[in-house]
């Protein structure tokens, strides 16, 4: 059961995965049951799509296994993922050029920035925050408790 009153204790969860679209659903499903054990409730289908999108652009982008990072401190969820690709992420769309709304793809970051309190990305040039070796990137969002 999630706790209620105080910010519970700081918790971390990494899940590795391999350059595979369904691992996109296992990393998903993970991150759900992370949140109904540990809370809060209140970030879970957010946290899903954000999640979702870091990860989905892992796969689809790079080559290679990545890892997804979730971390809970102070009221915060920072949700990361790791890839084994040094090259920055595509930036999101300025507002008069974003992506059609019937587009199937294209609209990752453009999420991320609309529902995130944050986000960023920085290079890896040793090992990635999930524990992979060589060369890659971190992609992190934030979310807080409102």
């Amino acid at each position: 059961m999630p706790e209620s009153g105080p910010d519970p204790d700081p918790w971390e969860y990494t899940v590795y995965f391999p350059n595979d679209l369904r691992a996109v659903t296992v990393c998903r499903r993970a991150l759900r049951l992370i949140l109904t054990l540990h809370g809060p409730p209140q970030l879970v289908e957010t946290a899903e799509l954000l999640a979702t999108e870091l990860a989905s652009n892992a796969v689809r982008h790079t080559e290679g296994p990545a890892g997804l990072r979730l971390h809970y401190k102070n009221g915060v969820l920072r949700i990361g993922v790791w890839d084994a690709d040094p090259n920055p992420p595509s930036p999101p769309l300025p507002a008069p050029l974003l992506v059609p709304a019937d587009a199937e793809q294209g609209r990752g970051l453009d999420l991320v920035r609309a529902c995130a309190d944050g986000w960023g990305w920085y290079p890896l040039m040793s090992s990635g925050p999930t524990g992979g070796s060589g060369r890659g990137k971190y992609v992190w969002c934030d979310l807080g408790v409102a």
